[in-house]
């Protein structure tokens, strides 16, 4: 499978039209539309639904779908490549991928970012976010160099360094709400109420332990992947969110933080695959995290 025909699938995939699509690679559309079917030749499968009755807009079919996700991956692992390998010997430039969920020691690495943007101004920091299983997933299939996790993970495949600081448990609400008068949250006072919760793998089992009860036996109105989605529900009086700290900016709305008691912290950790091959700019980037976490240890 040719790399040029993955870029023609995707054009047309984003375009939704062989001859818009066409106009943006700078070929023909029979060309286009050649290329395409001995695509679906080499696979054995229909990619593409093509419009009927005078409409020319094209649909993917569930193997186009699926073709669409991989070749994304492959496209930017082959830029990746390309990158990496063209840089210069003498300047240390490049890209830094990093995968993570929702959390303030993202600020740990902005501030080693920070600090060696004034050495090597051409590195170039990419984000991207998600839960566990999704920054995993990233990095098996070598998309992020870095992912920052809440779990402990397989030592036989990963390192890992523990982050110098913790997150905090807690619960996000309205200041009108009852509980915003108590300075901290027992499991007990949450029992009755309407609740937020996060359905990433893993915080399941944390709350659980906290709450003292089985997910099952509590009123769970909603579950949230990211927290600023989350933060718009209990805005609107749905019910409390079950959170990290310092995620929401809470001063001057209508929204307040009060952590869990007894306290539930949990540590993070920066992670990434074992006999890993870094590019310059990701090695540079590591070096410093490291002496940084040590600096803030110390």
């Amino acid at each position: 499978m040719e790399l040029r025909l993955l870029e023609y699938f995707l054009a047309v995939a984003r375009e939704q039209n062989i001859t818009a699509a066409a106009e943006s690679l700078h070929v023909s559309q029979p060309a286009l539309s050649t290329q395409l079917k001995s695509l679906e030749q080499e696979l054995g499968k229909q990619l593409l639904i093509r419009g009927v009755k005078g409409s020319r807009k094209v649909t993917l079919t569930e193997e186009g779908m699926i073709l669409r996700k991989r070749a994304e991956e492959i496209l930017s692992l082959v830029q990746r490549t390309q990158d990496e390998i063209n840089g210069s010997d003498e300047t240390i430039a490049g890209n830094v991928f990093i995968g993570s969920g929702e959390t303030e020691a993202v600020r740990l690495f902005a501030r080693v970012a920070k600090k060696l943007h004034q050495q090597y101004p051409d590195i170039q920091y990419h984000i991207s976010s998600g839960n566990a299983q999704h920054v995993l997933d990233y990095l098996e299939k070598g998309l992020i160099d870095f992912g920052l996790l809440f779990t402990q993970v397989d030592p036989q495949k990963y390192e890992t360094i523990v982050l110098p600081t913790k997150d905090r448990w807690g619960v996000l609400m309205r200041r009108d709400s009852p509980l915003a008068e108590k300075e901290s949250i027992c499991p007990e006072d949450l029992w009755d109420k309407a609740l937020i919760v996060s359905h990433q793998k893993g915080d399941g089992d944390v709350l659980k332990k906290w709450m003292k009860k089985e997910l099952s036996e509590l009123h769970i109105v909603a579950t949230y992947n990211l927290l600023f989605n989350a933060s718009l529900l209990v805005d609107e009086g749905l019910g409390y969110a079950l959170c990290f700290d310092n995620l929401i900016n809470t001063n001057g709305s209508n929204l307040c933080f009060r952590p869990f008691s007894p306290p539930m912290e949990v540590h993070g950790y920066l992670v990434w695959k074992k006999y890993q091959v870094f590019s310059r700019a990701a090695s540079v980037f590591l070096q410093s995290v490291q002496d940084y976490f040590e600096e803030q240890v110390v």
